[in-house]
């Protein structure tokens, strides 16, 4: 068999089990191996029994490669229920088969237990015998939404069957002063100094900002440096009181401030807080933030309320193996380890345990509802920014190098965080897929789980598509529990899925009357023990070695067992019904069928009249031919008007003519319904020619006046009638054209050959098309005279632009001397002299 379609094989794949092996007998191939199925639990036995035979039955089929192979698979693309014989698999395979347990069911027509529910009820299956699980959805908890409640629903159950998705309708509303707690986490290596400073400065300006967002607000503060080991901190003695000037000793982590709404606490605290240093760049923020998160009651997170932790820092951050440089080699294992040191309450744990990995940081997050908000200087941000995509529900920001713009960054990025609700879940997702569709706002209905651009009282509705692909292993209930929550808050649904893959029918009943005493009797067919096999357990294998069992089963050499289309029971086929009542599998082997045939147009044998199928090959009734029956014997449509089969220039096939197409010089080439036609044929149109024109018209080369009996004696063939018009209404008459040469006009005729006398006859049509005369002369004066009337009118049109132009230029000319206007006692180009000199000498009296 070769199946090049790609679903198609793998439905195949999946359901091969049923087709080639029954539930009740143990597989051949396993019996080969010396395996005894019956001895294991059943469900684990018909479970590996049945992927034995599956693997046995496609090697078989894939090396057959027979026809019987392919309208297999057509029938399980056609109702994928029908090839199952166990009730558990049944249900598994398709969410739309269903199983019959009614006792008797399919003895006397042999019709699948497992099939569609419609074929089941008209197979007379009574309803309370079927088993059809149907998934269900169950609401445990809804609470309203309001100003604790943003999502909901908060608890259901649902059943739910294999390849089958479910909705569930979930919804979130933004209330209105929902709770708001932010632990400020601070950075006080010598760098963060003036930051510092800034802080405890707007400290009430940012619990302002922050009430005015929501009236619900806590704040607190907590700040961390890094582990005092080297090579993180100095450890000679002096650098352990006092690493810098006015700094105090070194420390991991330090909570100062327990969550709460008195801002001059804040204040005071951040105050009172010292700077410290450590050596490397790195500090421990990462220990900090896992204590910020572990310590929930010494730090006072609320259940229900929007947890914000700011982390300010001017350095990058000191991760899980960084602490071996330190010879530090215990794993973070991320609880709390607050202890009161020194009057403080400090990480106690901060030089024995390694830092927390990123995968750490983001579990605690999640698991917690917290939204981390990195507060990082600009040559910082990169590396924040790329640690926030590995952080569920964290964002960065810039922070001035003063963190004099801390309460605009907080404020900014609480309102991203706000504005935008993300729904994850923790279902497995080898097992369960979940598909999140919503119409968020002012958007049309798509797939995901992100909605952004919301404010105060805007309410988002998700539909949650639960499907389950496949059921896990070993025996039922199969129930799996999971979560789905909106990143950030500590709100969630609760989902307990039960997985719906075993049937329900009743108390197993062992040595059952139904299974001949030997077999355990479930949901209507019986499980035999070893030694036994057949639907009834009727079969034993006492005498029987090795695959003896299925010798009758098999046709000549075949692999396959009852061609692939039956079960062998007890030494003998029972072939597989059709789903179609009309189509039959038959045989000793179950290798003949009535359906696949050859077809004529679809139908099969060419219908009732032509043919019929039997085994898989068309037998014809009298009169047709072929392997489809679709090939007439009769010659009557072949019959030319001549009275010869295809004019005696072709042969007649299935009814049709088939003409000689090969032409040669002798030997012309024909077609046509009965071989009439001839393209390259000259026809009698030059051998009339000259009796028709001299018939009608008195000219061509038989017209003489020196001889006019020269027509008459060599024209006795025919007698030309005059036509007004000439009509192709006779059976094979043609219409011939030939010029006349004695006034070039054309002249038309037509002939066909009688079929009675075999005379021919001849009209020609009375007028003839003549070309019209030309008046040469008058052709050569027009020709003459339209030259001459263009150049006059070139000459014309040159003549009337130069005037244009030359009356142009004149007013042109006439403008400029208007304009000109000098006095004319004077010379307007006179230019009196620069510097004027006197002789000296020049008119005196000597």
């Amino acid at each position: 068999m070769c199946v090049t379609d790609k679903r198609r094989w793998n439905h195949l794949l999946f359901n091969a089990e049923s087709v080639y092996t029954p539930a009740t007998a143990e597989c051949p191939l396993a019996r080969m191996l010396g395996m005894r199925l019956a001895d294991m639990d059943r469900k684990w036995s018909t479970h590996l029994s049945l992927l034995i035979c599956s693997l046995s039955a496609i090697f078989a089929t894939a090396l057959a490669q027979t026809s019987s192979s392919a309208v297999l698979v057509e029938e399980l693309i056609s109702n994928p229920c029908v090839v199952h014989q166990n009730c558990d698999v049944c249900i598994q395979a398709n969410p739309n088969c269903a199983w019959c347990t009614q006792e008797k069911y399919g003895d006397e027509t042999n019709a699948p237990r497992c099939d569609l529910v419609a074929n089941l009820a008209n197979r007379k299956c009574e309803y309370r015998n079927i088993i059809n699980p149907e998934s269900k959805l169950i609401i445990e908890r809804d609470e309203e939404l309001s100003s604790t409640v943003q999502f909901a629903p908060q608890q259901i159950r649902i059943k739910l069957r294999p390849r089958k998705s479910y909705p569930i309708p979930v919804r979130f509303r933004q209330a209105k002063d929902y709770p708001v707690d932010l632990y400020y986490l601070m950075d006080l290596s010598h760098s963060m100094l003036d930051d510092k400073i800034k802080l405890a400065t707007l400290g009430r300006y940012l619990a302002d900002e922050m009430r005015n967002l929501t009236s619900n607000f806590q704040l607190g503060f907590g700040s961390f440096v890094d582990k005092v080991v080297m090579p993180f901190v100095s450890t000679v003695p002096k650098k352990l009181i006092a690493p810098c000037d006015g700094c105090a000793a070194p420390y991991g982590y330090k909570h100062h401030m327990t969550l709460s709404e008195d801002t001059d606490q804040f204040t005071g605290r951040v105050n009172d807080a010292r700077i410290s240093g450590n050596l490397d760049a790195p500090e421990g923020s990462f220990d900090a933030i896992m204590q910020s998160i572990a310590c929930r009651n010494d730090v006072g997170w609320r259940d229900k309320a929007r947890k914000l932790l700011v982390l300010s820092t001017d350095a990058s951050f000191h991760s899980a193996g960084d602490g071996k440089l330190g010879g530090i080699v215990t794993p973070n294992d991320g609880e709390c380890h607050l202890a009161l040191q020194d009057g403080e309450m400090q990480y106690s744990e901060s030089t024995t345990q390694d830092y927390p990995s990123l995968s750490q940081i983001n579990r605690a997050v999640k698991e917690n509802k917290i939204n981390l908000i990195f507060a990082v200087t600009e040559d910082q941000f990169p590396t924040y920014d790329r640690v926030s995509n590995y952080i569920e529900g964290s964002i960065a920001g810039k922070l001035a190098n003063d963190s004099s713009n801390i309460v605009e960054l907080v404020k900014d990025q609480y309102n991203k965080i706000s504005s935008s609700i993300e729904l994850k879940d923790n279902a497995p997702t080898d097992i369960v897929k979940i598909t999140y569709f919503s119409k968020c706002l002012g958007s049309k209905t798509e797939r995901t789980n992100i909605c952004p651009g919301l404010k105060v009282g805007s309410e988002i509705q998700w539909e949650l598509n639960v499907e389950v692909d496949k059921c896990p292993p070993g025996p039922g209930p199969h129930i799996i529990p999971f979560k789905v929550y909106p990143v950030g808050l500590d709100e969630e649904l609760t989902v307990t899925l039960e997985i719906l893959c075993d049937c329900d029918c009743g108390i197993p009943i062992p040595n059952a009357m139904q299974c001949s005493y030997n077999g355990t009797y479930e949901c209507g067919i019986c499980t035999c023990p070893p030694g036994t096999f057949g639907k009834f357990c009727e079969c034993s294998t006492d005498s029987i070695t090795g695959l003896d069992e299925e010798a009758g089963c098999r046709q000549g050499n075949s692999s396959l067992i009852c061609s692939g289309r039956g079960r062998c029971v007890c030494g003998q086929c029972q072939c597989f019904p059709r789903p179609n009542s009309d189509e039959n599998v038959y045989g000793k082997y179950c290798e003949c069928d009535n359906f696949s045939c050859d077809r004529v147009n679809g139908i099969l044998c060419g219908g009732p009249t032509q043919g019929s199928c039997e085994c898989g090959n068309c037998v014809c009734k009298p009169g047709w031919t072929g392997t489809d029956c679709g090939c007439s014997e009769s010659t009557e449509s072949c019959m030319a008007k001549n009275g010869k089969i295809c004019n005696g220039k072709g042969k007649c096939v299935c009814g049709k003519c088939v003409c000689d197409v090969e032409a040669t010089p002798d030997a012309p080439a024909y077609y046509g319904a009965t071989c009439e036609n001839c393209p390259t044929c000259p026809g009698l149109c030059y051998a009339l020619k000259s009796c028709a024109q001299c018939q009608a018209f008195g000219t061509g080369e038989l017209s003489s006046d020196e001889d006019p009996s020269l027509c008459a004696r060599n024209c006795t063939l025919f007698n030309a009638t005059h036509v007004d018009e000439l009509y192709e209404d006779q059976p094979g008459e043609k219409i011939c054209q030939f010029r006349d040469e004695s006034d070039f006009c054309t002249f038309f005729f037509s002939y066909y050959d009688h079929p009675r006398d075999g005379s021919v006859q001849v009209e020609v049509k009375k007028t003839k098309v003549c070309p019209e005369i030309v008046n040469a002369w008058a052709l050569i004066l027009g020709i003459i005279l339209a030259i001459l009337a263009v150049g006059v009118a070139l000459l014309l049109i040159w003549k009337l632009l130069t005037l244009i132009h030359d009356r142009k230029q004149l007013a042109k000319f006439n403008a400029e001397v208007e304009n000109a206007r000098w006095d004319t006692s004077g010379n307007p180009i006179f230019r009196p002299a620069t510097n004027t000199y006197k002789n000296p000498v020049y008119g005196s009296n000597k």
